[in-house]
């Protein structure tokens, strides 16, 4: 295990109510030094681990909400350089997993880039477009530089194609609740239960679900279900966004949101 997973599993271990709550952010939205409030906001309305996003022109796996952030950010001037700064400031509180597509890691070498990661304190990476099948390199260059690579798994994932991805997490397994890119959802497909139950069946480190989750009463279900953590994403970034618009302070209404899902999750 390396020193980046031994922070998160420390992280998930110690979640009140036992269930961690890992907020995501779009690093540099609406501006770098605003979202490095809203980080700070997260981690004072109760998060346990922050899943920070590196801006990306063409960002797959990304809902509307997300995608408008994502834009914005890079409109700004937002640069990797700038979401790492942003990492390593958060990282001296709780555990950061940073969220990056596949082209910028390639762009720098996935070598130089995991060993930056490491650097600005970053305990884990996911890459959403990086299938298993190609993930070697990036697993060998994670392990190198002592942080985890947070594979996912989907509700159209096989019993064989669980088991190989949840046998080889590092950090934690990333259990996506739906189909289809992120975005708030007023209700969770049934199957979301069962996506969690096969993820814990087929790997040994915790396994947090995301993707659709916008409500407190969602989290919890999640919980109940046997999540052993959360992933809020465009709810927070939406809360954002709309403060920002109406002139009032994003990481206001972002520790308001985050502060409800801890208060409801125990």
């Amino acid at each position: 295990m390396t020193a980046g997973a031994d922070r998160i599993a420390a992280a998930f271990e110690r979640a009140p109510g036992g269930t961690a709550l890992m907020p995501y952010m779009m690093g540099g939205f609406p501006d770098v030094p605003t979202s490095l409030a809203v980080g700070r906001a997260y981690i004072e309305g109760g998060a346990d681990l922050i899943e920070l996003g590196v801006p990306f022109s063409d960002p797959l796996a990304d809902g509307p909400v997300i995608q408008a952030a994502g834009n914005a950010a890079l409109a700004a001037g937002t640069t990797t350089k700038d979401v790492l700064e942003i990492c390593s400031v958060l990282a001296a509180q709780v555990p950061v997993i940073v969220m990056v597509y596949i082209n910028i890691v390639l762009a720098a070498g996935v070598g130089p880039f995991t060993e930056r990661l490491a650097a600005a304190g970053a305990s884990g990476m996911i890459i959403p477009d990086l299938p298993l099948e190609e993930s070697q390199p990036a697993r060998e260059a994670c392990e190198n530089a002592g942080i985890a690579l947070i594979p996912l798994v989907a509700p159209t994932s096989s019993a064989a194609r669980m088991e190989r991805i949840g046998g080889q997490a590092s950090g934690f397994l990333y259990a996506v609740s739906v189909t289809g890119t992120t975005g708030e959802r007023a209700t969770l497909p049934e199957l979301f239960a069962d996506t969690i139950a096969r993820a814990r069946e087929h790997t040994a480190v915790p396994v947090a679900l995301g993707f659709g989750i916008a409500e407190p009463e969602q989290a919890v279900a999640a919980a109940a279900a046997g999540a052993d953590g959360v992933i809020i994403g465009s709810r927070l970034v939406r809360a954002a966004a709309e403060a920002a618009d109406a002139g009032e302070d994003p990481a206001a209404a972002a520790r308001a949101v985050v502060a409800s899902f801890r208060a409801a999750l125990g």
